[in-house]
């Protein structure tokens, strides 16, 4: 109960304003009583993350793994827009919970069982997680919702010197024009990271 109701204040307030005093008050209790329960802020966040964590897909070993890593990945987005705090906890802190680790191992076997090696299989989570984690916060902390782009854009375009900046400067007419909406599709780029990749299926290491 009390990580759910610590994931339920991060989702309303932002993990930046959880403290154990926000989180007894939420609670109608003293801060201290908190401390039967767990025993610092640090243990708290690390339950958090790993009641998240069991939500992601976890790859099967199949031999289709481009198919497992999408289906991966549009999880792990899915959840991470459902807990806007939780990419920073990802990437900020070492997360060694039963979920997290089950989540990697099997990510890894996806990898290595169609030929990759153990070094390339954790290049490849390395570089799909970056999208992941990447893409995700710019989509939650970009200042403009997708409706306003050409509106924007319009009122951005005198700013912008179409002789020394011209190719900057065509783009921003095209959104502004309506002739492209400026909106980036996260399975552009896993779809460059995955389909840039071939496993070896003879060497395994």
């Amino acid at each position: 109960m009390l990580i759910q109701t610590a994931i339920q204040y991060a989702n309303r307030n932002g993990i930046d304003a959880l403290s154990m005093r926000n989180l007894a008050n939420s609670l109608g209790v003293e801060a201290m009583s908190l401390y039967n329960h767990i025993q610092n802020k640090e243990e708290l966040l690390d339950g958090m993350v790993e009641d998240s964590v069991k939500h992601f897909y976890k790859p099967k070993q199949e031999k289709d793994w481009k198919k497992e890593f999408k289906k991966r990945a549009n999880s792990v987005r899915e959840v991470l827009l459902n807990f806007p705090w939780l990419t920073v906890l990802l990437v900020a802190r070492v997360n060694v919970g039963e979920h997290m680790l089950k989540y990697f191992d099997q990510s890894l076997a996806c990898l290595v069982g169609v030929g990759f090696t153990y070094k390339q299989a954790d290049h490849i989570i390395n570089a799909v997680d970056s999208h992941i984690y990447g893409f995700t916060l710019q989509e939650l902390n970009f200042p403009f919702s997708p409706d306003e782009y050409a509106s924007k854009a319009k009122e951005y375009l005198p700013m912008i010197n179409a002789e020394h900046l011209p190719y900057f400067f065509h783009l921003s007419m095209e959104v502004a024009n309506g002739k492209y909406d400026g909106i980036h599709h996260f399975e552009f780029g896993l779809d460059l990271i995955l389909n840039g990749l071939n496993p070896n299926p003879k060497k395994r290491n």
